[in-house]
C-alpha cells in the first residue's frame, strides 16, 4: 500500500513540475495577446507604473480560466510522454499497474483543479474583469503627453491642430507655428500663424498654455453674420506682438467609477447572472405578447375581442376561443370591383402591408436589446462551467497521447498541443458566435467544443489502456484495404442480385 501511494506522489510531483511552468508560460502568451490589443492605451499616455501593474495584475488574473486547459494539456503530455521515453511506464506495466491506476492520482488532483478554476471563474474572475475595464476605459479616456513632432499636423488635442516647422531645444521655442482652432466647429474655424511660441501646463495640470510671438489670426465670421451667401463670408484678422490661448487638456489620470460595469455580463457570478436572466426573460415575454396581441387585434377584430374577454389566455389558446365566421371569398369581391375601384383597393392593401412591415421592424428593435442582453448572460452563465471542464478534456487528451507518442520535452509536445488549441479555440469561437448572434441555442454553442473534444479524449484514453499504436501508418493502411475489399464484395454482391432478378424475370 505504501508504494501505491509513493507511486501516486512521484506521478504528481512530476506533473506540477511541469503544471507550473506551462501555466506561466501559458498566462505570459496570452497576457500579452491583452496587452498587445491595449497597446495604445498604454504607450504615449505618460501612465504610471503602479497603473500600468494593475493593469497587468488583472488581465493576468482574467486570463487564468483560459490558460489553466492549455496548461493541464502540455503539462499532462510533457509529463507522459517523458515517461515513456525514459521507459518509466514500460517498467510500471510490465510489475502489474495498468494505465488506469498510474493516472488515477492525476485525475484526482485534476479534478480538485476542475472544482478550484469554477470557483475561481465565478468569484475572482468576475472582479477582476470589472476593475480591468474599469481601468481600460479610464486609460481610454486619458489624455496623451504632448509631443508635438516636426514638420505635420499634430491631431490628439481634441478641436486643435497644430503644425510645427522647426524647434529650438535650447529656449524650448516652437518656430513657424500654425494652429487650427476647430472647437467652435468646422464652419466657425479660427487660424493662427506666428513666427515662434511656448507651450506648457497650467499648474493643477487640467489646462494647455499656448503663448505665441508676431503672428496674425484669422476667424471666420458665418455665425455671426449668417444672412451672408456661402461666396461672401466675412472673416475677421487680427495681428499681435503676443497671444494667450488657453486649452482644456486635463492630464491627470481619472479613474472611473467601478458601478458603471456592475450591470454588465463580465461582472456577475452565477446567481446574478440566474437573477438577471430570469427579470430580463420574463420582460421580453411581456413585450413579445404586447406586441402579437397589436399587431394581431389590428387587423382581426374577432381576435381583439378574444384578447379582451380571455386577457390571461396563452396566444396560442386564444385561437381556440375565436368564433370563426364564414366570410365570402376576397378574390370574388375583388374581382367584382371596377377598375378604379380595384387601384384603390390595391393602394390600400400596399399602405397596410407597408404600415405592418415598419410595425414588425419596430417591435423587432425594441426587442433587440433585452434580447441580446439574456443571451450574453446565459453566455457567460455556461462558459464558467464550460471552461472548467475544459481542464479535464485536456487532461484526457494530453495524459494518453504522452502514453502513447513516447516523446518528452518541449519540441513536439509544444507543437501537438498548441495544434489542439487552436483547434478547440476555433471551435469554442464558432460556438460562441452562433450562440450570440442567436442561430443556436445558447447551451449548443457553449458547449461545441467540449462535445467535439470529450470523445477524443475517451478515444485516446481507451487505446492508451489497451497500448494501441494509433501513428502507425501500416495499420491505417490495412484498415484502408479492408475496407475497399468489403467495398468490392458489396458491389459484386449487388451485381450478382442484379443478374438473378434479370434472370427471373426473363422466366
Amino acid at each position: 500500500m505504501l508504494g501505491i501511494k509513493k507511486l501516486d506522489i512521484y506521478i504528481i510531483k512530476s506533473f506540477l513540475a511541469y503544471f507550473f511552468m506551462t501555466f506561466f508560460i501559458s498566462v505570459l502568451i496570452l497576457l500579452m495577446q491583452v496587452a498587445w490589443k491595449e497597446m495604445p492605451n498604454l504607450v504615449g499616455k505618460g501612465v504610471e507604473i503602479p497603473v500600468l501593474a494593475e493593469f497587468f495584475w488583472y488581465a493576468a488574473l482574467g486570463t487564468v480560466p483560459m490558460a489553466l486547459p492549455l496548461a493541464i494539456l502540455l503539462a499532462a503530455l510533457m509529463n507522459f510522454g517523458n515517461l515513456g521515453e525514459n521507459f518509466e511506464l514500460t517498467a510500471m506495466k510490465s510489475a502489474g499497474v495498468s494505465l488506469w491506476r498510474i493516472m488515477r492520482g492525476l485525475i484526482i488532483f485534476i479534478g480538485v483543479i476542475v472544482i478550484g478554476a469554477f470557483f475561481f471563474s465565478n468569484n475572482v474572475t468576475p472582479m477582476a474583469q470589472q476593475k480591468l475595464w474599469t481601468l481600460i476605459f479610464s486609460l481610454r479616456h486619458k489624455s496623451p503627453e504632448i509631443e508635438i513632432p516636426v514638420g505635420e499636423f499634430y491631431k490628439e488635442i481634441s478641436g486643435y491642430n497644430l503644425y510645427v516647422r522647426e524647434k529650438d531645444p535650447d529656449r524650448r521655442l516652437l518656430k513657424d507655428l500654425m494652429i487650427y482652432d476647430f472647437s467652435n466647429g468646422f464652419e466657425n474655424a479660427t487660424i493662427n500663424l506666428a513666427d515662434s511660441g511656448k507651450l506648457q501646463f497650467s499648474e493643477d495640470k487640467k489646462y494647455l498654455k499656448l503663448t505665441l510671438f508676431s503672428g496674425e489670426s484669422f476667424q471666420n465670421l458665418r455665425q455671426q453674420s449668417s444672412h451672408y451667401n456661402s461666396a461672401n463670408i466675412p472673416y475677421r484678422r487680427e495681428i499681435f506682438d503676443k497671444k494667450e490661448i488657453l486649452i482644456d487638456f486635463d492630464t491627470e489620470f481619472n479613474r472611473y467609477d467601478e458601478d458603471i460595469l456592475k450591470d454588465q455580463h463580465v461582472s456577475k457570478n452565477i446567481v446574478q447572472l440566474t437573477q438577471t436572466i430570469d427579470s430580463v426573460s420574463k420582460i421580453v415575454k411581456s413585450r413579445e405578447r404586447g406586441q402579437a396581441i397589436e399587431m394581431i387585434s389590428t387587423q382581426f377584430p374577432e381576435v381583439r375581442r378574444a384578447f379582451r374577454d380571455y386577457p390571461g389566455m396563452p396566444t396560442d389558446s386564444l385561437n381556440q376561443q375565436v368564433t370563426t365566421e364564414k366570410r365570402a371569398n376576397p378574390d370574388s369581391l375583388f374581382l367584382a370591383l371596377d377598375y378604379t375601384q380595384m387601384q384603390e383597393a390595391t393602394n390600400i392593401a400596399k399602405q397596410n402591408a407597408t404600415g405592418m412591415k415598419d410595425k414588425i421592424e419596430y417591435n423587432k428593435i425594441m426587442l433587440t436589446d433585452p434580447t441580446m442582453t439574456v443571451r450574453r448572460h446565459q453566455i457567460e452563465r455556461h462558459r464558467k462551467f464550460t471552461l472548467s471542464f475544459a481542464c479535464l478534456i485536456f487532461f484526457f487528451i494530453g495524459a494518453p497521447l504522452g502514453a502513447i507518442i513516447r516523446k518528452g520535452g518541449l519540441g513536439f509536445p509544444i507543437v501537438i498541443s498548441v495544434v489542439l488549441f487552436v483547434i478547440y479555440y476555433i471551435i469554442d469561437t464558432t460556438g460562441y458566435k452562433m450562440a450570440r448572434e442567436g442561430f443556436w441555442q445558447v447551451y449548443q454553442g457553449m458547449w461545441l467544443s467540449s462535445a467535439v473534444l470529450f470523445p477524443l479524449g475517451l478515444f485516446l484514453t481507451w487505446k492508451a489502456v489497451t497500448d494501441a499504436s494509433i501513428f502507425r501508418t501500416e495499420n491505417y493502411i490495412k484498415m484502408f484495404e479492408n475496407l475497399k475489399k468489403k467495398l468490392i464484395d458489396y458491389k459484386r454482391g449487388l451485381q450478382n442480385r442484379k443478374e438473378k432478378s434479370l434472370e427471373i424475370k426473363q422466366i
